[in-house]
C-alpha cells in the first residue's frame, strides 16, 4: 500500500522488485541470459513514469470520489508498473526502427548490446547482434509486462479483471498499429495529396502516442476502480486531448529540443524523416521549390548542425511552429474543459490538470 505523493518512487521500487526476481530466475541459464535481463533493467530504468501516474490518477479520481484519501492497493501499483515495462518495450523497438543511437542520454538498447558484443570479442557482426538482441529484448519486456499485469489481476473478481484486461489489450493493439502507420508514412507520404498530410500525421500521433500514453492508462485505472459510464467518459474526454498535446509537444522537441535536456541529438526527427504535423504545416506554406528542398533534406541521417539549423529556421518562418503551439494550447484547453463538473474526486481532478500541464509544457 502507498499514498500518491511518493508514487514515482514507489513504482520504481515495484519495478526493481520485479526485475530482481527475473534476475534470480535467469541466473541458472548463464551469463548470456543475465545479459538480456540486465538490458531489460536498463530499458526500464529512469523516465517520468507518466503512464503509471495517469493510471493511478484514473483509479484515484474514481475511488476518492466515494472515499477520499484511499491508499493505493498493490494490484493498482502492479498494473501501473506493468504499463512502464510495456512502455520500455515500445521504446526499445522504436529506437531500432528509427536507428536512434541514444535514449535518455544513454546508448539505446541495440547500441548497448552491440558494444557488449564488440567488447567481449564475440564472433560475427556486432551491429547485427545488437539489433537482433534488442528485438528479442522488446519481446521479453512485453512478456514481463503481461506477467506483472496478470499477477495484479489474479486477486480481482473476474468482471473487473476482464474489463481491465480489455483496456490493456486495446492499448497494445492501437500502439502497434500506430507504430506501423508511423513507419508507413515515411514511405507513403509522397503518394498522398499535400492537403492530407496534416490529417494523416494527426492520425499517427493519436494511435502511436496519445491513446497509449494518456487515454488508455487513465481508462485502465478507471477499470480497476470500477468506474461508471459517466466517470469513464469524463476521463476519456480528458485523456485523448491531453495525449495529443503531449505528442505534439514531443514533435516540437524532436525538431527544436536541446540535446542536453532531451537526451537525444537536436533535430533527430529531421534526420529520421518523421512526417509530423509540424512538417505537414511547413510544407503547406512553402512554394514548390523550397518544399522540394525540404523533402530532399528530410530523412538524411548525415545532416550537420548547420543544415539542421536551416531546416529549423524554415519551419519557424513558415509559421508551422506557431500553428502547432496553438494546436497544443487548444488540446490542453479541451482537456481542462472535459473535467469541469465531472463526478470525480476534486483533489484528483486538480492532479490530473497538473499532469496535463506537465505533458503539454515540457522540455524533455
Amino acid at each position: 500500500m502507498s499514498s500518491a505523493p511518493d508514487l514515482t518512487q514507489v513504482i520504481s521500487q515495484r519495478l526493481d522488485t520485479f526485475i530482481s526476481a527475473q534476475r534470480r530466475d535467469a541466473h541458472a541459464w548463464g551469463d548470456e541470459a543475465a545479459l538480456i535481463v540486465d538490458a531489460g533493467a536498463a530499458a526500464v530504468a529512469g523516465g517520468k513514469r507518466l503512464r503509471a501516474r495517469f493510471c493511478v490518477a484514473g483509479w484515484r479520481a474514481v475511488v476518492d470520489a466515494a472515499t477520499p484519501g484511499s491508499e493505493v492497493p498493490e494490484h493498482v501499483l502492479a498494473t501501473a508498473a506493468a504499463l512502464e515495462i510495456f512502455h520500455a518495450a515500445a521504446l526499445v523497438h522504436d529506437d531500432i526502427i528509427d536507428n536512434s543511437d541514444t535514449r535518455r542520454g544513454h546508448p539505446a538498447a541495440h547500441k548497448a548490446l552491440e558494444a557488449h558484443h564488440a567488447g567481449a570479442r564475440w564472433q560475427g557482426d556486432p551491429r547485427a547482434f545488437g539489433r537482433s538482441g534488442a528485438l528479442l529484448l522488446g519481446d521479453l519486456l512485453v512478456a514481463w509486462s503481461d506477467d506483472l499485469l496478470e499477477d495484479a489481476l489474479s486477486e480481482l473478481e473476474p468482471g473487473r479483471a476482464t474489463r481491465t484486461r480489455r483496456e490493456y489489450a486495446t492499448m497494445r493493439r492501437e500502439v502497434t498499429i500506430g507504430q506501423f502507420l508511423d513507419v508507413a508514412e515515411e514511405s507513403a507520404w509522397a503518394s498522398q495529396p499535400d492537403d492530407s498530410h496534416a490529417t494523416r500525421a494527426l492520425r499517427v500521433a493519436e494511435l502511436k502516442s496519445a491513446r497509449y500514453s494518456m487515454l488508455q492508462p487513465l481508462l485502465i485505472g478507471a477499470a480497476l476502480a470500477e468506474a461508471d459510464e459517466a466517470q469513464t467518459m469524463a476521463l476519456a474526454s480528458f485523456g485523448l486531448p491531453v495525449g495529443m498535446a503531449f505528442q505534439l509537444r514531443d514533435d516540437v522537441l524532436g525538431v527544436f529540443g536541446d540535446a542536453e535536456t532531451t537526451g537525444k541529438p537536436s533535430g533527430d526527427d529531421l534526420r529520421e524523416g518523421k512526417r509530423t504535423v509540424l512538417i505537414a504545416y511547413a510544407r503547406e506554406a512553402l512554394p514548390s521549390g523550397p518544399r522540394r528542398l525540404l523533402d530532399e533534406m528530410l530523412g538524411d541521417p548525415t545532416l550537420d548542425a548547420a543544415q539542421i539549423a536551416a531546416l529549423q529556421q524554415t519551419i519557424t518562418d513558415t509559421g508551422a511552429l506557431d500553428r502547432v503551439e496553438a494546436l497544443i494550447a487548444e488540446r490542453a484547453r479541451a482537456a481542462d474543459r472535459a473535467l469541469s463538473g465531472a463526478r470525480l474526486d476534486n483533489a484528483s481532478v486538480s492532479q490530473l490538470r497538473e499532469l496535463a500541464r506537465a505533458a503539454s509544457i515540457r522540455t524533455t
